[in-house]
């Protein structure tokens, strides 16, 4: 519907392939943290600080390729930093007991910070020929222009669909998101769930840092401001419960299209971009009242 209302706007767009494949190409860098994200809210949780640890990771993968590491350690090296940034969050929220909103504030002041002195403010070029090869895995095209990251959505999306759903750790993380008590009773390890999921956020932020630098070559010191908003909106317009204890991949996923729609939408169709941002302030206000009021319905 909300795609039909586009095409009535600015046929001359919509008609066209490229306003599809960039939606393929944009879509992906915060629709990968959202499905990683989703398994944190389910647990009653938060994390505010990926656009950080995006690229804080990209720190590490720089400063390994360039001391001369091998490009599968420089990958490798910007995946634990990212999953060692969100255990550090998982820690603090389930072992120190402090709310995550908040302390996830603090530590993505703290890993931006981190990522703005060490690279003194300066970006870094990714041109290098020895990068072609990563560069076609994560944003190559391919099917006749099809971006990889979009391919990548899909990989993940499954993975973290069988995580979610088949396996003990997905139940675990249902139950710790219904009550903590009493997973803790039934002998569920909270503390390493919870570490878990936020360890998962950070290992998707990692990825996405390397995915959206290397789309336009560079690694630059803001990598990640603007994601936040599409990526927390993506996933509960998908249906996940602020409240914790509910919510899935596939509502996820169609929750990021209907993000990347209205974004690619609203700029394609001549609306000022400035109006982006209200857009998607209102329609996360208006899935969480949804969602709580079904709530009360369904109790009462």
């Amino acid at each position: 519907m909300i795609w039909g209302l586009f095409l009535l706007s600015a046929p001359e767009v919509f008609t066209r392939p490229a306003i599809y494949a960039a939606f393929a190409s944009t879509t992906p860098l915060f629709l990968i943290i959202a499905l990683a994200l989703t398994f944190v809210i389910i647990t009653g949780e938060i994390d505010l600080s990926f656009p950080a640890v995006m690229a804080l990771s990209m720190v590490s993968f720089t400063w390994v390729f360039q001391s001369g590491g091998f490009l599968g350690v420089a990958f490798l090296a910007a995946i634990v930093t990212g999953t060692l940034a969100g255990a550090f969050n998982g820690f603090l929220v389930a072992k120190m007991g402090i709310p995550a909103v908040v302390i996830t504030i603090g530590t993505s002041f703290l890993f931006r910070g981190l990522e703005l002195a060490a690279m003194a403010g300066r970006g870094v070029p990714l041109t290098d020929p020895a990068l072609d090869g990563l560069r076609a895995v994560l944003v190559g095209r391919v099917l006749g222009g099809i971006p990889m990251q979009f391919f990548w959505v899909v990989v993940i999306a499954i993975m973290l669909w069988y995580l979610l759903n088949r396996t003990r750790f997905g139940s675990h993380v249902y139950l710790i998101g219904d009550n903590s008590t009493s997973a803790r009773l039934m002998g569920v390890n909270v503390l390493w769930t919870k570490m878990g999921v936020f360890a998962l956020v950070g290992a998707m932020a990692a990825l996405a840092g390397m995915i959206a630098s290397f789309e336009v070559s560079y690694f630059w010191p803001t990598l990640g401001e603007g994601t936040l908003l599409n990526t927390i909106a993506a996933v509960f317009v998908g249906g996940t419960s602020p409240f914790g204890g509910a919510g899935s991949m596939i509502g996820t996923l169609i929750g990021g299209f209907i993000i990347g729609a209205l974004n690619a939408g609203i700029v394609s169709a001549g609306i000022n971009a400035f109006w982006t941002q209200a857009v998607f302030g209102l329609v996360i206000v208006v899935s969480l009242v949804m969602q709580v009021v079904i709530k009360n319905r369904v109790k009462n």
